[in-house]
């Protein structure tokens, strides 16, 4: 059985952006750069919907974090209530409780 062929993004994007310029089909590409039909649609279809991303101000956003919801997760799961509870359910049937 052989492996996928893994392309590297420099590959990817020469070979979307020579599909791209529709001087020739999409099979001519593939063929020379050794590259399936397929891929080469999804990767310019990739990037039409992912063009606009590159034009944004902001560029990468920083995710912010919530600190009231960081000390919830920290209350709860650093709490021994966390065992304890998988502890109860574990014992119930045993405990009758």
């Amino acid at each position: 059985m052989s492996q996928r062929k893994q392309h590297h993004p420099e590959s990817k994007a020469k070979v979307t952006l020579e599909a791209q310029k529709d001087e020739e089909t999409v099979s001519e590409p593939a063929s020379r750069f050794g590259a399936h039909p397929t891929m080469i649609h999804q990767s310019k279809r990739a990037l039409l919907e992912g063009a606009s991303g590159v034009f944004q101000r902001d560029g990468r956003k920083i995710p912010e974090v919530n600190e009231e919801q960081v000390k919830d997760l920290h209350a709860k799961f650093g709490a021994p209530a966390v065992a304890n509870g998988f502890s109860a359910r574990k014992l119930k049937p045993w405990t009758g409780k």
